[in-house]
């Protein structure tokens, strides 16, 4: 292995885990999501992992094509902008919608009492709600199914910025299984980051009690992927 082929190897795997670190929109989405939805760890790790590997090869795949066909990396990267800012405002539109949604989920199934009389004239009163008695098999099903795969569209539109321009022309000049090598360390690692920190944040959310707020927690997950996509847009995060 030539040294400059150690270098790229050694920039993608730092670049790659950097590059999600300090991105909160490739992990904070599915931390919510995982949460507001009571995903399983098995679910949360599935979807985790599909939308990282569809983030990172949308990318591949268009870094390949310009190698192959001799583009310019300026134009890739006005390409891979313009795909940065369409999953970012789908990123933020896509919290909004569900913010809405949350609250309106949250103010429907609002908490209400029944009084109850027995026969020996004990009476009490019971509290409850209809979010599970009342709720239609095909709303349940739908947001089951549909969240993920939305994720999915998000993160597949969503560019790796610094993949093509850094690694994969620096070391398509070299061989193309220099090219495969670089690539697939920066993909490991990139996807191996996002699920770390998902698992992890998995984890400690929920030990944390929050039975008082448990009705917008949807609302509070679409608040928090669109404040997450409106940061990326005012910060550059």
């Amino acid at each position: 292995m030539s040294e400059e082929l150690l270098v790229l190897i050694t920039a993608a795997a730092s670049i790659g885990f950097f590059h999600t670190l300090l991105g909160p929109d490739h992990y904070i989405p599915f931390i919510a999501m995982s949460r507001a939805g009571k995903w399983s760890l098995r679910k949360t790790t599935w979807v985790t992992v599909l939308c990282g590997v569809g983030h990172v090869l949308s990318s591949v795949v268009l870094g390949v094509l310009g190698v192959m066909f001799g583009f310019a990396v300026s134009k890739l990267e006005v390409i891979e902008s313009s795909r940065g800012n369409i999953a970012t405002w789908a990123l933020i539109a896509f919290g909004l919608i569900y913010f809405v949604w949350g609250i309106r989920r949250a103010m429907r199934h609002k908490s209400h009492e029944h009084p109850h009389m027995h026969e020996d004239d004990v009476d009490h009163v019971h509290h409850h709600d209809h979010t599970t008695e009342h709720m239609h098999v095909h709303e349940a099903k739908n947001k089951k199914n549909m969240t993920p795969w939305v994720l999915f569209i998000i993160f597949i539109l969503g560019p790796c910025e610094p993949l093509i321009p850094m690694l994969m022309y620096p070391a398509a000049k070299s061989s193309l299984s220099a090219l495969l090598l670089v690539t697939g360390v920066f993909g490991s690692i990139s996807v191996l980051t996002m699920l770390g920190i998902v698992l992890i944040s998995h984890y400690g959310i929920n030990i944390i009690p929050s039975e008082k707020m448990e009705k917008y927690t949807h609302a509070i997950a679409g608040a928090i992927i669109s404040v997450c996509g409106a940061s990326i847009l005012l910060f550059g995060l």
